[in-house]
């Protein structure tokens, strides 16, 4: 008979361990992110790292959710959104997020999508090849650089059925739901404003004024038919008119003190909009919308705002005329 050495004796115990070791490693390490995996795409925004702090923190609110991918392109061609990129990978990597090098990366690695490119004109090409993934989408504003790139954003999420809303973070200021749900009653008319700034590629409020529009039509609604812009050299203002016969002005911000807030004027009440309250009230929201696939914004009013946002546009090159949102093609 064979005499066993030490190293016979102890062989499958060692063995035996080894394997027990993975099998408890298996067990142990769950991806406890998977459904909860957010990407980012475009890295050229303080609102990525803005947004990949907030979930860091991990509030009740948002649910587990946290960013692990990003993306960073983003706009190509302005200076003032790509000279960011650099400094905002560093940020986003310093708290975990792993850089991409596609966007065709970043869904294997996610479950839902930020579409942050701070350059709308590339929001419809992006959305579409995450879309045909099937992931749920948040697309910052604005949704798109122009009405027609916003209805094909719409489409395409109705063709390839998933659930997308694009939504400016003053749309959940102080105030803002409380009035649209009725608190002063039917809103008869509103004054919002806000900081006007311009991009040469983009219609002028497509940039940064899209901001106060959005109050504008938050606590007015749908219905909107036409819009007269007055310029002025530190301040624009634009009077709308609704189908009910309701008016709605934005003032634009150029020059001076910056900020935002509005007026609403209502059957029981008069209540400020504002004032803002930062970017946590928005991605609440966008948490609630990954988790249903329900959109706290309607298509159609986002649409709207695009329409009233050209047809600023043209009431300018017209000299000021009231232009309505029809011709424009909403």
């Amino acid at each position: 008979m064979k005499k066993l050495s030490r190293r016979d004796f102890f062989a499958p115990m060692v063995t035996a361990s080894i394997g027990l070791s993975f099998v408890k490693k298996a067990v142990a390490t769950p991806n406890k992110l998977i459904g909860k995996r957010v990407g980012i795409i475009g890295l050229d925004t303080s609102h990525s790292v803005a947004f990949t702090k907030s979930l860091l923190r991990g509030d009740a609110a948002f649910k587990g959710y946290k960013v692990v991918a990003a993306y960073p392109k983003g706009s190509l061609d302005i200076v003032s959104s790509t000279e960011r990129i650099p400094g905002y990978v560093e940020e986003v990597k310093k708290m975990g997020v792993e850089i991409v090098n596609s966007i065709g990366q970043l869904l294997e690695k996610v479950d839902v999508v930020l579409l942050e490119t701070n350059d709308g004109r590339r929001h419809l090409e992006q959305a579409i090849e995450v879309f045909k993934s099937g992931k749920r989408t948040f697309i910052d504003k604005p949704i798109a650089a122009s009405l027609n790139d916003a209805k094909a954003i719409f489409k395409a999420a109705e063709k390839y059925k998933v659930p997308t809303f694009s939504a400016s973070s003053l749309r959940f200021a102080t105030g803002m739901m409380e009035i649209k749900n009725g608190s002063i009653g039917k809103v008869g008319g509103a004054d919002t404003f806000s900081p006007m700034k311009f991009e040469k590629t983009h219609p002028d409020l497509f940039w940064y004024g899209i901001h106060g529009v959005e109050m504008l039509f938050t606590v007015m609604g749908t219905g909107c038919e036409s819009v007269q812009r007055t310029i002025g050299e530190d301040q624009e203002v634009f009077t709308a008119k609704w189908k009910d016969g309701r008016i709605g002005t934005f003032r634009g911000i150029k020059n001076g003190k910056q900020d935002y807030g509005g007026t609403a004027f209502g059957e029981k009440g008069i209540s400020p909009l504002g004032p803002y309250n930062g970017y946590d009230p928005l991605l609440v929201e966008i948490i609630n919308f990954f988790e249903s696939g329900i959109s706290p914004v309607d298509e159609n009013e986002t649409l709207e705002i695009c329409a009233f946002m050209e047809a600023a546009d043209l009431s300018k090159k017209r000299g000021g005329k009231s232009v309505s949102l029809n011709e424009v093609g909403l």
